[in-house]
C-alpha cells in the first residue's frame, strides 16, 4: 500500500474490527460507526480508516461488500440529512513500518465491542487516545485547528483548491488566519475563477495584517489580470502609503498597465501615463543607502513592464529608460558585476563557450523554439552552457539538458547563477528572452560575460546597456528595424531558428467533444488576449455579419467577452451567438481544437508564434497582416517560408475578405491546407539559420579578441 496516496484528512479515526465473529453483529457495529460519520457536523474533513486484517484471512472483498451495503443502505433512508458519502480508507496487513508512518496522522482510535486485539497490538497503536463510538459527536475541529490549517497548505500546494479552500474556510469559523493563509486561499478561489471570492480574501487579510506587503502584492496582480485596472492602480496606491519603503509598490502605482484596453484613446492615455509615471518614479528613487539599494533590488525583482509593448508603437525610448533605472539598482547592489568581462582565450581546440540562461527551459512558447540551436549546435567548434533558474522541469528540460555539455539547475536564487556564470567564463551569454520574468531581467541587466546577446522569446528590445546583439530574423524584420532595438541587431536567415516540427498525431475527437456545431465555420482565435486591440475588434463581427454559420472560439479570450458585445451590436449582431470562450484544459485538446477549426486568425500588430507553428503543423489556414513591428511578422514569416502567401492581407478589408472566402469556399479552403501539409519540411527544423548564427558567434568573438589584442600591443 502506498501511503502517499492515502486521503487523509484533518480528522483520521482508527477501528480493528474482529472480522471474525458473526457477520450480523460485524455489521450491525460498523453501522453505528459509520452513521455516527454520516451526521457528523466535520464530515467533510473526517475519514475512517478500518483495518481489514484477519488471522481467519477474510478477503478484503468481504469487508468492501459489507461497508458498500452499510452506505447504501444509509443513504436509503429519506431522513438523512446529507448527500456527502463518508471517505473510508481500508488498512490491509500494513507492515510495522508502515504504521509508524501512518500512526502520527491519527488523531483518535474508536472502541468497539469486538477488536482484533492481534492487529492492535502489532500496529503499535497504543499511544493513540481512545474514544467510544457516542463521543464521536464531541469529537470537533474546534481542537484541531493547527491540523486543519496545515491540511489546508498541503492540499493547495498539490493543486487540490476546492479540497483545501474547505480546510481553510473551516479553520477561519474558529479563528483568524496568518497571513500566509489568507494568500493561499485566495489563490485557490483565483485558480478556480473565484474573483470577487479571492478579492474579498484578501481585503479580509489586509484589514487584520495591513503591512502584509504579499496580500497587497497579491491583490494589486488580481485586479490587474482580471482587467480591473484602476482598481489595480488605487490599491497600489495604497500599498504605497501603508508601506512607504516597499519599492515594488511604487513600481505598480506609477507603471500599472492595462491588459486589455476597451478603446483606442485609452491606450494613448495609459501610454502617455507610463511616460510621465516613469519620469516620476525615476526622479523619486534614491539609491544612496543600503536599505535604498536592497528595497529597489527587492522591488525590481517582482515586477516586470511586459505589457508596454502591447500597445503597438516603437517601445524603444520608453523601454531604454526603465531598463537603465533597472540597471542602476543592479549597479549599486552588485558593483562588482558590472564591469566588462574580458574576452577569455580560446582554448581546447579553439571551442567558443556560449551560454543560454532562461526561467522558462522547460514546456514554454518563450524558449520551445531554442531547442533547434541547441540541437544542430556544432560540438566541435562551441561548448554549450545550460542555466535553468526556473524551477519546472519537464520532458523538454531534458532535451536543454541533453544538447548541452554542461547544464546548471539553480532555481530562484540569483547571486548563485551570477557566480556561475562568471566562473564559467564564457565568451557569449544568451538570454532567450528579456521581459517576461523578473529576476531574468535583473540578471540580464548585469555583465556577466563579454557578449550578451537577447533574442526573440520575448520579441522586443531590452533596452539594457549590458546587452549588446538582439538576435532576429531575416523575414520577420521590416527595413527600418534597427530604429526599434537598443541593441546591435543581427538578422539570421528565414525565420532565425529551427524550430522542431510540433507533434501533433491523429484527430481522435470530434466537435461534439467541445459542443461546437458540425454545421459551423469554426475560426480558432487563441492568442493571449493583451494581444487584441480594441481598434481591430470590428473584423470579427464583419466577418460574422459576412458568414452567418462563423463561430469564433477564443481558448483564453474571456476578457474580451464585452468589448466584442459592442462590436457586433454595432452591426445588429449578439456576439454570443458567434463568440465561444472555452478553456482547453490540455495540449491534446489544444491540437484537437486546431484540427476541427477551419481557420485560423492571427492578431493584429502582434502575431502568432508557437500557436501560428503549431496550426501550420495542423494544416490550418491562417490569415495574417504583417504589422510595423518584428512581433507583428511572426505568421507572415512562416507562410512565406511555405510558399503560401495568399492567405496574407496587405490591410484590415482584405483580412476580412480572405477570412470570409476560406469560410463559404471550402474547396479553397482544403487546397490552401494542402499546399500547408506539402511545404512543411521548408519550415521545420531549418538548419541554414544555426550556421549563421554560429558564423556570427565567431565573428564577434574573433573581433573581441583581435581588438583586445590590438589594444594591448
Amino acid at each position: 500500500m502506498d501511503l502517499a496516496t492515502l486521503n487523509l484528512k484533518p480528522l483520521n479515526l482508527l477501528i480493528f474490527p474482529d472480522w471474525s465473529q458473526p457477520e450480523k453483529s460485524l455489521y450491525l457495529e460498523l453501522e453505528l460507526i459509520i452513521r455516527s460519520m454520516v451526521s457528523h457536523p466535520d464530515l467533510d474533513f473526517l475519514t475512517l480508516l478500518i483495518d481489514v486484517s484477519d488471522p481467519l484471512e477474510k478477503s478484503e472483498l468481504d469487508a468492501n461488500l459489507i461497508l458498500s451495503a452499510i452506505v447504501m443502505n444509509l443513504f436509503m433512508e429519506e431522513d438523512l440529512e446529507t448527500s456527502c458519502e463518508p471517505e473510508i480508507i481500508l488498512l490491509e496487513n500494513l507492515n510495522r513500518s508502515q504504521w509508524l508512518d501512518i500512526l502520527p496522522q491519527i488523531q483518535y482510535r474508536i472502541k468497539l465491542n469486538a477488536e482484533n486485539h492481534q492487529a492492535i497490538a502489532e500496529s503499535g497503536t497504543a499511544q493513540i487516545p481512545v474514544v467510544q463510538q457516542e463521543q464521536l459527536s464531541n469529537i470537533t475541529l474546534d481542537s484541531q485547528a493547527l491540523i486543519l490549517k496545515e491540511f489546508g497548505n498541503q492540499l493547495y500546494v498539490k493543486g487540490k483548491y476546492h479540497a483545501a479552500i474547505k480546510h481553510y474556510q473551516r479553520f477561519l469559523v474558529s479563528q483568524i488566519g496568518d497571513i500566509e493563509l489568507y494568500g493561499n486561499l485566495s489563490e485557490c478561489l483565483r485558480n478556480l475563477n473565484r474573483i470577487e471570492e479571492a478579492i474579498a480574501i484578501l481585503d479580509s487579510g489586509i484589514h487584520h495584517y495591513p503591512t502584509a506587503g504579499q496580500l497587497h502584492f497579491q491583490i494589486i496582480k488580481i485586479f490587474q489580470q482580471n482587467g480591473r485596472t484602476q482598481e489595480a492602480i488605487s490599491s497600489a496606491e495604497k500599498a504605497t502609503q501603508i508601506l512607504p519603503n516597499e519599492y515594488v509598490f511604487k513600481l505598480f502605482k506609477h507603471l500599472t498597465l492595462p491588459i486589455v484596453y476597451n478603446t483606442s484613446d485609452e491606450i494613448q492615455f495609459y501610454r502617455e501615463r507610463f511616460v510621465q509615471g516613469l519620469e516620476n518614479l525615476i526622479q523619486q528613487t534614491s539609491l544612496k543607502t543600503p536599505e535604498d539599494k536592497i528595497n529597489a533590488l527587492r522591488g525590481f525583482s517582482s515586477f516586470t513592464n511586459f505589457y508596454l509593448a502591447y500597445q503597438a508603437h516603437n517601445v524603444v525610448e520608453s523601454q531604454s529608460k526603465y531598463a537603465n533605472l533597472l540597471h542602476q539598482a543592479m549597479t549599486a547592489n552588485y558593483p562588482q558585476w558590472v564591469q566588462p568581462q574580458p574576452m577569455p582565450p580560446l582554448l581546447e581546440k579553439g571551442k567558443i563557450r556560449v551560454g543560454y540562461i532562461s526561467s522558462y527551459l522547460h514546456s514554454y512558447s518563450g524558449t520551445l523554439w531554442l531547442t533547434g540551436w541547441l540541437r544542430y549546435c556544432n560540438h566541435q567548434q562551441f561548448e554549450i552552457y545550460g542555466y535553468y533558474t526556473g524551477n519546472d522541469p519537464d520532458p523538454i528540460t531534458e532535451q536543454f539538458r541533453q544538447y548541452s555539455d554542461r547544464f546548471h539547475h539553480i532555481p530562484h536564487n540569483l547571486e548563485a547563477v551570477c557566480q556561475q556564470i562568471i566562473d564559467d567564463k564564457l565568451h557569449i551569454l544568451v538570454f532567450p528572452e528579456i521581459g517576461m520574468d523578473a529576476p531574468t531581467i535583473q540578471i540580464a541587466a548585469l555583465c556577466l560575460a563579454p557578449v550578451q546577446c537577447s533574442a526573440w522569446g520575448h520579441p522586443v528590445t531590452s533596452g539594457l546597456p549590458t546587452i549588446d546583439y538582439f538576435i532576429s530574423s531575416e523575414l520577420m524584420e521590416p527595413e527600418n528595424a534597427q530604429l526599434h532595438y537598443s541593441e546591435t541587431l543581427i538578422k539570421l536567415p528565414n525565420i532565425g531558428v529551427a524550430y522542431p516540427k510540433p507533434i501533433v498525431g491523429e484527430l481522435t475527437q470530434s466537435r461534439s467533444d467541445f459542443d461546437l456545431r458540425e454545421d459551423a465555420v469554426i475560426y480558432l482565435c487563441c492568442q493571449a488576449p493583451f494581444k487584441y486591440l480594441p481598434q481591430y475588434d470590428f473584423i470579427l463581427a464583419e466577418i460574422a455579419r459576412r458568414v452567418p454559420q462563423a463561430q469564433f472560439i477564443f481558448p483564453r479570450g474571456e476578457l474580451l467577452r464585452e468589448r466584442l458585445k459592442r462590436a457586433f451590436a454595432a452591426v445588429n449582431l449578439d456576439s454570443e451567438d458567434y463568440c465561444l470562450f472555452r478553456t482547453i484544459p490540455t495540449r491534446q485538446d489544444y491540437i484537437a481544437i486546431n484540427f476541427l477549426c477551419d481557420v485560423f486568425l492571427d492578431t493584429f500588430t502582434w502575431s502568432g508564434g508557437n500557436t501560428s507553428l503549431e496550426a501550420i503543423a495542423c494544416n490550418l489556414p491562417i490569415v495574417t497582416c504583417p504589422g510595423e513591428f518584428m512581433r507583428g511578422l511572426h505568421a507572415y514569416s512562416f507562410l512565406k517560408m511555405l510558399g503560401v502567401t495568399e492567405t496574407i492581407a496587405q490591410n484590415e478589408e482584405e483580412y476580412i475578405e480572405i477570412a470570409v472566402k476560406l469560410g463559404i469556399d471550402s474547396k479553397w479552403r482544403r487546397d490552401i491546407a494542402q499546399r500547408m501539409s506539402q511545404r512543411q519540411g521548408d519550415l521545420f527544423d531549418d538548419k541554414v539559420c544555426v550556421t549563421a548564427l554560429e558564423a556570427f558567434y565567431q565573428e564577434v568573438v574573433r573581433e573581441r579578441l583581435e581588438g583586445y589584442k590590438n589594444s594591448i600591443g
